[in-house]
């Protein structure tokens, strides 16, 4: 019998990539019990919103381990995802090292992102706005983070190459996000429509764009 070469994916580093953001949810829950308990019903009740969006903003422990496990799910579910929609060249396995460099990609726009929100936010002399915009927004984007891991276990351990799941997790991801959206457009009413054409210019460069870029890119 001939010998036949097999390439198998090895997971052990995604295993770790899982632990480390379960131990940064446990972390979360456990030192910020109460403030864990209202983010977990965020899509479905404003109160977590209501209770810290302008005492504690951005710059709180609990924001930031929600952040952290965001782009450490975000990098891992766009790996998984790329691998699965269109997968390695020449029947090789996907080169681990992608997902670094994912995850470089993702904070850089992240933190791109924030920084123009906040010099937008100077420009038009609405810092405090542009603030609570941005805390509600990342906390849509850090909720959808835990649809993102409970996919990324699936497409690991269970459905392995499941694209249904990963349309599904999107489809889920856009759900909250718009969820999200929508309810900073009812709740901010004057300020947008004072500031109309700034708005749709922002949301054409910086939410839909892309989104448009990244579905492009996985449907080639």
């Amino acid at each position: 019998m001939e010998p036949i070469l097999r390439n198998i994916d090895s997971i052990d580093w995604i295993t770790i990539v899982i632990i480390i953001s379960l131990l940064l949810m446990v972390a979360a829950k456990s030192v910020f019990y109460t403030r864990f308990l209202n983010f977990i019903i965020l899509p479905f009740n404003n109160k977590y919103i209501f209770m810290y969006n302008k005492k504690e903003k951005l710059m709180n422990w609990f924001h930031v381990f929600f952040t952290v496990f965001q782009v450490i799910n975000f990098s891992l579910f766009i790996f998984l995802a790329i691998k699965i929609l269109i997968g390695p060249k020449g029947g090789s396995t996907m080169d681990p090292y992608l997902y670094p460099v994912i995850m470089r990609f993702l904070v850089l726009f992240l933190v791109l992102k924030v920084f123009l929100q906040l010099g937008n936010g100077f420009i038009f002399s609405s810092n405090k706005t542009i603030g609570q915009l941005i805390f509600k927004k990342l906390s849509y984007l850090n909720y959808s983070s835990i649809i993102m891991f409970l996919a990324n276990v699936i497409l690991t351990y269970t459905l392995k190459d499941s694209k249904t799941v990963v349309y599904v997790t999107f489809l889920l991801i856009l759900l909250i996000n718009g969820i999200g959206l929508a309810t900073m457009l009812r709740n901010h009413q004057k300020f947008i429509t004072e500031n109309f054409f700034y708005f749709i210019l922002y949301l054409c460069a910086l939410e839909i764009a892309p989104l448009v870029i990244i579905g492009s890119y996985l449907n080639d």
